[in-house]
C-alpha cells in the first residue's frame, strides 16, 4: 500500500506542474447554535449552562488547464486556533481529480486518516463529559484520532474497485512533544446500505505513555429507515499500562423526512483498570427548513473507572441550529 500511495502522490503533484486556473467561484455557508445542557450527581460541581456558537465557512475553486480541481476554504468562528485567539480557524487547500483522487492539505483542522473516520458510532456523547470535575476526579479518556491537525496531509484514492479506496495521511511535527503521525485507512461501500472504514495511524511522540498505534473499525448498515452502527478504537501504546479501547453501538430511526430518534451505548476500557466507564442516552432530532431542534439524555457510569456510584452522571441537553 505504501508503494501506491506513492505513485498516487506522485502523479498528483505532477500534473499540477506548469498549469493555469480558470476564473473561480467563490460560496459562503454557516451556522449558528444555542444549547442548555444540565449535569446532575452526587459529588458534581456542575449544573445548567447555556452556550451559543456560530461559524462562517468561504469556499473558493476553480479548475485547471487539466481539468483538476483545487478549492480554498477558510471558516471563521468564536474558537482558538493554533493556540490563540483568533477568528480564523479550520482552513485548507484541497486538489482533486476523477482519476488521481484528492489530495488535502490542512493549515488547521486537518484531519488523519483515522480522524477522517467518525471514531464512535454513538456520535459525540463523551464530548459531554469529558474534562469534567465530579468532586475530586477529572473524566479524560478521550482516545486521540489527531495529536495535531495543523499542517497535516490527508489523500484519498479515487475507487479503484466498486465501493472500495484508500487513504494515506501525514503529519510532520517540529517537536516530539506534539508528535508526528503517519496514517492508512481502507473504506468500502460497494454493498447497498452497508459501509465499513478501517485505519491505523502510527504517533511518533518520543514519551512511552504517549507514543504508540491507534486503530479504528466502523460497520455500518442502514435497512429503510432503520440503521445500525458498531465502532472499536484502539489505543496501544508503549506502555501498556495505559492502553485504551472505546467500543460503541448505535441504532436510529427515521420516523419521517423530519424527524429522527436514536439510542447509543459507549464503553471506555482501560489496561490499567478493572472498571469500564459506561454510557448510554437517546437522542431525538427535528428539522424544519434551516432550523433542527435536538433533545438528549445521557448517563454515564464508573467515571475515572471507578465503581462507586458517587461518580455517576446525568446530563440533559436541548438545542436548536441554523444552517444557510
Amino acid at each position: 500500500m505504501t508503494n501506491f500511495k506513492k505513485v498516487g502522490l506522485t502523479a498528483l503533484a505532477a500534473s499540477l506542474v506548469s498549469v493555469s486556473a480558470h476564473a473561480g467561484t467563490l460560496s459562503a455557508s454557516g451556522s449558528a447554535s444555542m444549547n442548555t445542557e444540565g449535569f446532575s450527581g452526587e459529588q458534581l460541581d456542575a449544573g445548567t449552562t447555556f452556550s451559543m456558537a456560530n461559524s462562517v465557512k468561504l469556499s473558493g475553486s476553480g479548475e485547471l488547464d487539466n481539468g483538476m480541481t483545487v478549492s480554498v476554504s477558510f471558516e471563521l468562528d468564536d474558537s482558538s486556533a493554533n493556540g490563540t485567539k483568533s477568528p480564523f480557524d479550520d482552513h485548507s487547500v484541497t486538489v482533486s481529480s476523477d482519476t488521481m483522487g484528492t489530495l488535502v492539505l490542512a493549515g488547521h483542522g486537518g484531519k488523519s486518516s483515522v480522524g477522517a473516520i467518525d471514531t464512535t458510532a454513538a456520535g459525540d456523547m463523551w464530548d459531554n463529559f469529558d474534562e469534567m470535575s465530579i468532586g475530586t476526579v477529572t473524566t479524560d479518556d478521550a482516545i486521540t484520532t489527531n495529536t495535531n491537525g495543523d499542517d497535516s496531509f490527508l489523500y484519498t484514492s479515487p475507487s479503484f474497485a466498486e465501493g472500495l479506496n484508500f487513504t494515506a495521511s501525514y503529519n510532520p511535527q517540529k517537536t516530539n512533544s506534539t508528535g508526528s503521525e503517519i496514517g492508512y485507512g481502507v473504506n468500502y461501500s460497494g454493498f447497498e446500505g452497508l459501509t465499513l472504514n478501517y485505519a491505523t495511524m502510527d504517533i511518533v511522540t518520543g514519551d512511552s505513555t504517549t507514543e504508540g498505534d491507534v486503530d479504528v473499525l466502523k460497520a455500518s448498515y442502514a435497512y429503510g429507515p432503520v440503521t445500525a452502527t458498531y465502532s472499536a478504537l484502539d489505543y496501544d501504546v508503549s506502555d501498556t499500562g495505559t492502553a485504551k479501547e472505546t467500543t460503541s453501538y448505535a441504532l436510529s430511526y427515521t420516523i419521517t423526512d423530519d424527524l429522527s430518534v436514536s439510542y447509543g451505548s459507549e464503553t471506555h476500557d482501560r489496561a490499567d483498570s478493572a472498571n469500564d466507564i459506561e454510557i448510554d442516552g437517546i437522542s431525538v432530532s427535528y428539522t424544519t427548513g434551516g432550523m433542527t431542534i435536538s433533545a438528549a439524555s445521557q448517563s454515564g457510569e464508573n467515571f475515572n473507572h471507578s465503581a462507586s456510584s458517587n461518580l455517576d452522571v446525568d446530563y440533559l441537553s436541548l438545542g436548536a441550529s441554523f444552517a444557510f
